[in-house]
């Protein structure tokens, strides 16, 4: 595995836990000689994981549609920067260029891209592993709902376990990499 893609806030939440967990995580990505893939900001949780993986040494690739450039403030000090028309190619070239994926805390972009990548998943669309890093217990009332949802019948229990979960990068990316 060598291109971790990960989804996460462009605001940084109201807890120093995610900021340090952000920072750790992009250090460590590079420390480990993964490549980072991202939406491509400077702000926010997004900005914090691209500088800490810069400042390691690592590849960093942001994928951001024209369209978001100036509201979302693009990085450009990145390794590459991919600029696409639209939110759909936004998303499908994060997929195409991870080989695992990862969500941060984050809003409804982040739910949504880390639903719908789990959905391809399950669709059998890619084998690739995906996972929570539930900092500071931001993801554990998602994850309560998740195996309520096995539980009331309207998920198999092996779809859940396609979504890993870990409280701290390390944890993750070891979960991930097995």
């Amino acid at each position: 595995m060598s291109r971790i893609c990960v989804y996460l806030g462009s605001r940084e939440g109201n807890s120093p836990a995610f900021r340090h967990a952000t920072h750790e995580l992009g250090h460590t990505l590079a420390a480990r000689g993964h490549t980072l893939v991202y939406g491509g900001a400077r702000v926010g949780l997004m900005g914090v994981l691209a500088n800490a993986a810069l400042d390691a040494g690592g590849e960093v690739v942001g994928v951001m549609p024209d369209h978001l450039v100036e509201r979302e403030q693009a990085h450009f000090g990145l390794s590459e920067l991919i600029r696409v028309p639209n939110m759909h190619e936004r998303k499908a070239t994060m997929a195409a260029n991870a080989d695992a994926f990862i969500a941060l805390p984050g809003g409804i972009g982040t739910f949504e891209e880390l639903f719908e990548i789990w959905t391809w998943g399950y669709l059998g669309l890619h084998e690739k592993p995906l996972g929570l890093l539930n900092v500071d217990g931001f993801y554990s009332p998602l994850l309560t709902f998740l195996n309520s949802t096995v539980q009331q019948g309207f998920m198999a229990q092996a779809t859940r376990d396609m979504l890993l979960d870990a409280e701290t990068p390390k944890a993750m990316l070891e979960a991930l990499e097995r």
